[in-house]
């Protein structure tokens, strides 16, 4: 495969929520071995696939990788080249559907046996702890307010090489500060192209995909990224 921008983000994205969605389902899902073992299992398991996202986007031709299209669009605005967006996004929600798709079919049998509908649809959506709109929005702008000006920051600062493993300790202190309450999406990509996927897939069981609360996850992250930017 030829490496490019496109091809970066997409299989770069595909890498994080594989994985991210993934240590939910260990987490979550009856018989698994990771059963039950709590949120440092999750918030960590999603720092480091963030971590291995952007490592592999590099790898693949994104030379400054976004996986995000809160990111996307913040970055557009800050540097008003706004040609790549379209490709950056389609990869990234293209990646993030496929994503979804590889942890359904690794965890294939425990989707039978476990009855929980909410479990099921927390492998692959955010939703509130306590549904509040206004908080629920306020939590994911600003989780995703300040994941943009880290990120910013770290690649404004750093030329170890070892920007995605700040990136990631990055992510995994805000799922452990700023997650509890509505699960972190931060990320457009992380929440609608998974959902999508819950939607479609022959999930036994599966229950509601929630549609109603998905635009929380979809407009408050790129909201906050665009503060974000602007401050930085």
């Amino acid at each position: 495969m030829q490496p490019s921008p496109f091809v970066g983000e997409f299989i770069g994205t595909f890498f994080l929520i594989f994985l991210g969605e993934s240590v939910v389902a260990n987490v979550l899902l009856k018989g698994t071995k990771g059963n039950n073992s709590g949120l440092i299992m999750i918030t960590t398991a999603w720092g480091l696939a963030v971590m291995t996202g952007v490592f592999v986007a590099e790898k693949f031709g994104s030379p400054a990788p976004h996986l995000n299209p809160a990111l996307t669009v913040a970055f557009a605005l800050q540097s008003g080249d706004w040609s790549s967006v379209p490709s950056f996004v389609l990869a990234q929600m293209g990646g993030a559907f496929l994503g979804a798709v590889a942890t359904y079919l690794f965890y294939y049998p425990h989707w039978a046996v476990t009855e929980d509908k909410g479990d099921k649809l927390a492998v692959f959506a955010t939703g509130p702890a306590i549904p509040h709109t206004p908080s629920n929005f306020f939590a994911e702008m600003s989780g995703t307010f300040v994941l943009t000006v880290g990120v910013s920051s770290i690649y404004a600062m750093e030329g170890s090489g070892l920007g995605p493993f700040l990136v990631g300790m990055l992510v995994f202190v805000i799922g452990n500060a700023l997650g509890g309450t509505t699960g972190y999406a931060i990320n457009p990509a992380r929440d609608l192209a998974p959902r999508l996927a819950h939607y479609l897939l022959p999930i036994k069981g599966k229950g509601d995909s929630h549609w109603e609360y998905a635009w929380i996850p979809l407009v408050a992250p790129v909201v906050g990224a665009v503060l974000g930017i602007l401050l930085f």
